[in-house]
């Protein structure tokens, strides 16, 4: 009898040493979640929803535990419980993942290429394979809405902004010198090679409130974070030859190119509009190296050098031979390292780097030195936190230490810049289909002696499963041109106000996107000769300045892009119309600035022929006229040049030999041979006046690349 009332007394206890656990699993509309696992979290104890959503089941821990839910397509929910032996009952409302589909995102004024599945609109090959763009990253982003073709100089003109508007910025960095050496009338590329990239976003207006110093955009380059092991690879073309070199193991990885490259044989065959005395020589290299030294942590560290030299005749209407030699030499060297790093599971995010870069131009027109010289050290961290419910708060700051010279006619003309920003930004998701960003920036400018203040702000609403509005609005500081601060370091900021409106649809591989904005210009650079205005672009400045400058832009964009309808078939529309007007520089009233032009149009193709392994692409752009100066007009700036007609074509073809893969490809530029003007400019006496267009009118290219490894492959949705 003793054992039988000690045995119920131990089953007693043990029953009352469990705890039942129950509830019922629902979405956040109170819809069942059958199958739903629910678990107490470090244990063996848990089960899953029955048809219902309901769950039941016993534990025999004791204090404290997490008691969790999951279902496939939600977030993951968990609730903590004390265990006492008591029963317990909880109801689950677990929130649907964030994704493409029922998610808003935040694209106001920006083009995404680095998120696939949200909008992929320029990979690596794709810049490389459109027609027109001769394979250069900003060629390329001239087909894309918003931005403008200026034939005769480099840069990235934005929305009625100037070239030097926009910023290149690769992994977080600024790029000092995004481009070859300013030569009179001639068009420079690109120094990068789009393959170092794995994504690139394009910033048509009020971008994120991380970057600065740019009054109309931001072109963000990322490089990848690991090379394919394609092995050795040799590149031959009628404008240089190169060995690249590609080793990855799992943990890192090396990417090395060294090129030479000479013009001479290519405007040989090519009829050149440039009076060339010594065509353009360059030779160059850069190092990859990028390592995993933890689970999450990439180092990149990223250098190149590059050496190039020319001479030619350059146009001079007031120099009694019309032209005027200019001899050229540069050097340029860049390197920058970032790291980038996670912790607590991913909520806490580290990005960080560091770069260096120096650009030196050995220049004379008709032995007269004009040098250059200008070097960036900076460096920048920025600490990001996500937080439930697809919310995050990031904060950061940057340092920047300018140096640069100018040489005019024997004078030596030098400034110093120390550059400091602070900013922070929250992505907040107030439901699936409404979110906003907020975010600030300040900056600090030591030859200004000033500093700003720069609110952010970009709203999102969801209106349908593949449809979205969104609305962003923000300030933007830039400093003058350093010409201007040469002579007058009392300037201020110049400033951009932008409101943008965009609405798009992503759906089966279609994009469909229209945008609208609106561009305040305050604070701009105005110079008081007391002269006659002259329109020499390449005068360096002397009369007295203030920031009493303004002016506006307005317009909108459209882009259509479908990849879906016919097979192996991808094209896109894009249209741009810009109305501005400014006063600022020599203007004496606001005009139309000479580097706009209203409506611009693209049309690019690309056709990939299976059988063959070859793709065939086509580009059309249409650039209506540009105003230019005509000084026996009395209205100022009201003549404008013929509209620019461009349709070239372009082949690529994969083949092999002995399993060693070979990429074949050619262009031909203006296949028309249309002689298309970019502007007009009148000997000083007003009576005559010559045409300025591009280096050459017609113009093909041809080459091949070899990758000496069974191991390279590109295939159809690359090209």
């Amino acid at each position: 009898m003793k054992l039988f009332y000690y045995l119920l007394f131990f089953s007693t206890s043990v029953a009352y040493g469990q705890t039942v656990v129950k509830g019922k699993v629902m979405d956040k509309k109170g819809h069942a979640l059958p199958g739903a696992n629910v678990f107490l979290k470090g244990t063996y104890d848990g089960t899953t929803t029955d048809s219902s959503g309901a769950f039941y089941f016993k534990t025999f821990e004791k204090d404290s535990a997490a008691l969790a839910a999951s279902y496939v397509g939600f977030e993951i929910a968990e609730t903590k419980l004390s265990l006492k032996g008591k029963e317990i009952v909880y109801q689950f409302r677990l929130e649907e993942l964030a994704n493409e589909l029922n998610t808003v995102v935040i694209t106001a004024g920006a083009f995404e290429a680095s998120d696939e599945k949200r909008m992929a609109m320029l990979k690596p090959l794709d810049i490389v394979t459109t027609a027109g763009a001769a394979a250069d990253i900003t060629g390329a982003i001239q087909f894309l809405p918003g931005a403008q073709r200026v034939g005769e100089q480099e840069g990235l003109f934005v929305r009625g902004g100037s070239g030097q508007e926009t910023k290149v910025v690769i992994d977080g960095m600024i790029v000092q010198n995004p481009f070859f050496s300013s030569l009179p009338d001639v068009q420079q590329r690109g120094r990068f090679n789009p393959f170092m990239f794995k994504g690139t976003s394009f910033s048509t207006g009020g971008y994120s409130a991380q970057y600065g110093q740019a009054l109309s955009s931001v072109l963000l380059l990322n490089t990848t974070d690991k090379a394919s092991n394609n092995g050795l690879g040799i590149s031959l073309n009628l404008a240089n030859a190169g060995l690249n070199y590609d080793y990855a193991t799992k943990n890192q990885s090396i990417s090395a190119v060294a090129y030479y490259g000479n013009l001479k044989p290519l405007f040989t065959l090519v009829k050149q509009n440039v009076d060339w005395l010594h065509e353009p020589e360059f030779k160059g290299s850069s190092l990859t190296y990028r390592l995993k030294p933890t689970k999450h942590g990439v180092l990149k560290v990223y250098g190149m050098y590059s050496d190039s030299r020319l001479s030619m005749n350059s146009k001079d209407p007031s120099n009694e031979s019309g032209k005027m030699k200019l001899d050229l030499k540069n050097r340029n060297a860049f390197v920058t390292s970032t790291y980038t790093d996670q912790w607590r599971d991913g909520k806490w995010l580290l990005n960080s780097g560091f770069s260096y870069s120096r650009n030196k131009d050995n220049m004379t027109f008709d032995a007269v030195h004009f040098d250059r010289f200008d070097e960036r050290t900076q460096a920048r961290l920025v600490l990001t936190r996500l937080l439930s419910g697809n919310n995050s708060v990031l904060f950061g700051g940057e340092a920047h230490v300018i140096n640069l010279q100018n040489g005019v006619d024997g004078t030596l003309y030098h400034l110093k810049d120390r550059y400091t920003a602070v900013f922070a930004e929250s992505e907040i998701y107030v439901t699936r289909q409404l979110a906003g960003r907020v975010g600030v920036r300040g900056e600090y400018s030591s030859l200004l002696d000033r500093f700003n203040v720069a609110p952010r702000l970009s709203f999102a609403y969801k209106t349908g499963k593949y449809s979205q509005v969104s609305l962003a609005a923000g300030q933007f500081y830039q400093n003058p041109d350093y010409r201007y601060l040469y002579l007058n370091k009392n300037l201020n900021f110049e400033r951009a106000d932008h409101l943008i409106l965009n609405f798009q649809i992503i759906k089966n591989q279609r994009t469909f996107r229209f945008e609208t904005f609106y561009k305040n210009y305050a604070q701009l650079v105005r110079e008081f000769t007391g002269q006659a205005y002259d329109a020499d672009p390449y005068r360096f400045p002397w009369g007295t300045t203030n920031n009493g400058g303004h002016g506006y832009a307005r317009g909108f964009d459209f882009f259509w892009r479908d990849q879906k309808t016919i097979k192996n078939f991808d094209y896109w529309v894009t249209y741009s119309y810009v109305d501005s007007k400014r006063l600022f520089q020599q203007f004496d009233h606001a005009a139309t600035p000479t580097f706009i032009s209203n409506h611009n149009a693209s049309l690019i193709t690309k056709k990939w022929f299976e059988k063959i392994q070859t793709s065939l692409n086509m580009t059309y752009a249409f650039t209506s006229g540009r105003p230019y100066y005509n000084p026996n007009n009395e209205e100022f700036l009201a003549d404008r040049t013929p509209a620019v007609h461009n349709v070239s074509i372009q082949a690529s073809k994969l083949t092999s030999i002995k399993g060693n893969l070979i990429i074949l490809y050619a262009s031909v530029d203006n296949i028309f041979n249309i002689k298309n003007v970019f502007t007009y400019r009148y000997t000083p006496d007003g009576k005559t006046r010559y045409a300025v267009g591009p280096q050459s009118y017609r113009s093909f290219f041809v080459g091949t690349q070899i990758m000496l490894s069974k191991k390279a492959k590109v295939d159809k949705n690359d090209l």
